[in-house]
């Protein structure tokens, strides 16, 4: 076996908040996670589907973005959206 080529291989401290609140048709089970890493942006966990993205302001300023990232309603990313600018 060929030796493994690493891109990076760092530990960092985070700091992860999770947090759960019901919507109009859909339960948000989240983590957010905070690093020194991508520029100051987000990791957001959607625990219940499984999906994640890296969410800045600037992603919340994208239409569309939060439908596509998480596979969600337009109505359930418009909850979402409400949340998420309070805390990004």
């Amino acid at each position: 076996m060929s030796e493994r080529f690493f891109l990076y291989d760092d530990k960092v401290d985070t700091k992860t908040r999770f947090v759960s609140f019901m919507g109009e048709n859909t339960r948000f089970d989240l983590a957010l996670i905070q690093s020194d890493r991508y520029y100051g942006k987000h990791i957001v966990l959607n625990i219940q589907s499984n999906r994640f993205a890296i969410i800045g302001q600037d992603d919340l300023k994208e239409e569309g973005y939060l439908e596509y990232a998480f596979q969600i309603s337009e109505e359930d990313a418009a909850e979402l959206h409400s949340f998420l600018e309070e805390v990004i």
